[in-house]
């Protein structure tokens, strides 16, 4: 009986060693033996557990969607206006890949996808039906504009946060990624949200932000402080800035 507790710990172990390792080189940079050094393990455990590199990965991927499937039934759970579980999903995102080393790995595999055998799409496209649903009911409840299309405006809410998030790791540093989402929404925001509401989505992306900082620095890593408030003029100061310029 003491035996399954075991081999699942053993697992894990394997799991969570793999994870590091390709966060940190790639799945085509990492070796099994990098793993087995890493996790403290005899190659003979790894092959009971993972008859290949590739199986291995899976494996991480598949831990990482169930974390990512668990914090979108979290965010769902709190029954919150569609637009605004729209702008949480990607800082719920965020916070897993600036603290915990499976998601972080899980996502740059399934972004290294060519290099497995049967690339892996579940996750993406889970959260894109995800962020679809509550745009139509952020249309509903007339927080969306009426002409915004959901399923396409999932997909580039979930394209953008992609975008920053490589782009904050490879040419910047981790520690941007919560000002680099506030940007985002800054640029977003007008575009989704009916004019009456922008301001209280812009205001909601900047506490977020704080947030995400404060626990990026609980994880130990160091966040660029983010912007202000508002990056971009209200509408209203839109509006009258632009009645002062030429016609």
């Amino acid at each position: 009986m003491a035996k399954q507790p075991r081999a699942e710990q053993t697992r894990t172990t394997i799991i969570e060693a793999a994870a590091q390792m390709f966060d940190r080189q790639g799945f085509g940079s990492t070796s099994l033996s990098d793993i087995v050094t890493r996790g403290g393990i005899t190659k003979g455990a790894l092959y009971f557990h993972f008859v290949s590199k590739d199986e291995l990965a899976r494996a991480v991927i598949a831990r990482q969607h169930q974390r990512s499937a668990d914090a979108a039934e979290r965010l769902l759970s709190r029954n919150l206006p569609g637009l605004e579980t729209v702008l949480r999903a990607p800082f719920v995102l965020a916070e897993q890949v600036l603290t915990d080393p499976v998601a972080r790995a899980g996502v740059r595999l399934t972004l290294e996808g060519g290099t497995l055998r049967n690339p892996v799409g579940g996750p993406f496209e889970e959260w894109t039906g995800v962020l679809a649903e509550q745009l139509r009911q952020g249309v509903r409840e007339l927080d969306v504009r009426p002409a915004v299309d959901p399923d396409a405006c999932a997909r580039f809410v979930l394209s953008s946060f992609t975008g920053v998030h490589l782009a904050a790791r490879a040419l910047e540093s981790p520690g941007q990624l919560p000002a680099r989402l506030q940007e985002m929404w800054e640029v977003l925001i007008p575009g989704l949200a009916q004019p009456r509401r922008c301001a209280h989505h812009r205001d909601l992306a900047a506490r977020l932000t704080d947030r995400l900082a404060r626990s990026a620095a609980v994880a130990g890593v160091p966040a660029v402080p983010p912007p202000g408030p508002s990056l971009l003029p209200s509408p209203a100061t839109a509006g009258a800035a632009a009645g002062s310029g030429p016609a």
